[in-house]
């Protein structure tokens, strides 16, 4: 799955993953290959996101919105949470 993470000023992550996790509204959930077409909003909380090259990646998010489709996965986030 090809995955993009972008703040209103700044590109936070751009590549491919095998399996990536969000902190959802209504609770966590894990995204996998061929998912089915979803829009959430995100709450504060940690993404992860597990990549073939860099290994497993995680970030404090201050949420936002993730649009999942065709193996697209396109995170707008907040910011980074410190």
């Amino acid at each position: 799955m090809f995955v993009k993470v972008i703040t209103p000023d700044q590109e936070v992550f751009e590549g491919e993953v095998s399996q990536a996790k969000f902190p959802g509204t209504s609770g966590e959930f894990e995204v996998l290959n061929n998912h089915a077409a979803l829009i959430s909003t995100l709450n504060k909380g940690k993404m992860m996101l597990n990549t073939a090259s860099e290994g497993q990646k995680e970030y404090m998010i201050e949420g936002g919105v993730v649009e999942i489709l065709d193996n697209q996965i396109s995170v707008l986030i907040e910011g980074l949470a410190s």
